[in-house]
């Protein structure tokens, strides 16, 4: 049975129980940003078996000078991953690997990461081994959710960007109707999710007026490939759900969608 979006699925308790289990506020790993001089971005060795890994794209960016560690790519990053990690468990019992996993846009070994998530893209510059990896990730079955950017240029930098992945292929916006918006939870939205900040002012968008849509690009077969959140930061909902003062109505709309696009790009 499908379970409508919105409707308390995610209690407070269940949040709060689920994004403190095992330390993960409170333990050495809950820090927003990293660098490439305090982590090894290796991904987990084949002997560590999992159903799934909740994968983070590192990639290129103008905002660092060109360089992928403690770049654009990891905003919110590790404690919004891991906290989504434990909700997603949760709530499913998909056999998550626990930790944080990210992974370089032109490593080999992405092709073995089916889910691939990015955000912050405003400032992205894939050079052309990102460029080719990608291009074969996505055509060999993988699936790419993009969130947390906002307004016009940094809407640009994204299309100019994926015209160089997938040139043949255009960017259609996602009808509520679409068998994503409806994998696990029932869809009837798309909400325009705050930062942290923002959420404390009553404040959703980033951009003045700007409205929250969400946009996909399809295979020749019409598989969807790519999933875009534009104007919204379901990661920063991650990231605060356990604050008191973020909302429940963000959080529990952003752990819905991250688990929907997750079934969805498992099962498709």
């Amino acid at each position: 049975m499908r379970r409508p979006l919105l409707t308390g699925a995610v209690s407070a308790a269940t949040l709060t129980l689920a994004v403190t289990a095992a330390g993960v506020i409170a333990g050495p790993l809950a820090r927003g940003r990293a660098s490439r001089d305090d982590q090894q971005y290796i991904a987990p060795p084949p002997s560590s078996h999992h159903s799934f890994y909740f994968t983070r794209g590192i990639y290129s960016s103008y905002s660092r000078g060109f360089r992928r560690g403690g770049g654009s790519w990891a905003v919110d990053w590790p404690k919004s991953d891991l906290q989504f990690n434990v909700v997603l468990r949760r709530l499913t019992g998909i056999d998550a690997y626990p930790l944080e996993h990210a992974v370089a846009l032109d490593d080999p070994q992405l092709l073995r990461y089916p889910y691939l998530y990015i955000l912050e893209v405003g400032g992205m510059a894939l050079q052309p081994d990102e460029i080719s990896n990608l291009r074969d990730y996505l055509l060999k079955g993988g699936f790419l959710l993009v969130d947390d950017f906002w307004g016009n240029g940094a809407w640009y930098t994204l299309e100019e960007n994926l015209r160089l992945v997938l040139p043949e292929y255009s960017i259609e916006e996602l009808p509520l109707e679409h068998d994503y918006f409806k994998s696990f939870y029932e869809g009837e939205e798309v909400l325009q999710v705050p930062n942290v900040n923002n959420a404390r002012w009553g404040q959703t968008s980033e951009c003045g007026g700007c409205y929250a849509g969400v946009y996909g690009i399809f295979d020749d077969k019409r598989r969807l490939m790519v999933v875009i959140n534009w104007n919204t930061d379901l990661g920063d909902a991650w990231e605060w759900a356990e604050q008191p003062d973020y909302p429940l109505k963000y959080s529990t709309y952003a752990f819905e969608v991250g688990v929907n696009a997750i079934i969805y790009a498992m099962s498709h």
